[in-house]
């Protein structure tokens, strides 16, 4: 991954409300709490196949709607190799990290535009 990744596409963000940044300031506040990608961990944990894949699953449908490009994108590869069987540690690590720098930059448009 470089350095120039964007994590929030806020061109798209902005349009799916409607341009109210506002409301998409508070979607991503609200978007902070979430704790989907803990149950992914646990699940691992657990070896609970099918409770990963429901948390994976609902946490790239957040991703996508709140157009957070990159970890939509490493969840969506994370979710496939849960269905396929493999728990991939490496993956889960990435999407981790991203996930952690998607916050970073929410709390930027959180700042900017709330």
């Amino acid at each position: 991954m470089s350095d120039n990744v964007i994590y929030i596409n806020l061109d798209e963000g902005f349009k799916r409300v409607m341009n109210n940044t506002k409301l998409f300031s508070k979607l991503l506040l609200k978007f902070k709490d979430d704790i989907h990608l803990n149950e992914i961990e646990a699940s691992f944990k657990d070896g609970n196949n099918d409770k990963a894949k429901d948390a994976a699953h609902t946490l790239k449908g957040l991703a996508a709607n709140l157009s957070l490009t990159e970890l939509y994108k490493q969840v969506m590869e994370l979710e496939a190799q849960i269905k396929a069987g493999n728990n991939n540690a490496d993956q889960l690590a990435l999407v981790k990290d991203v996930y952690a720098k998607t916050l970073i930059e929410a709390d930027e448009v959180i700042a900017k535009y709330a």
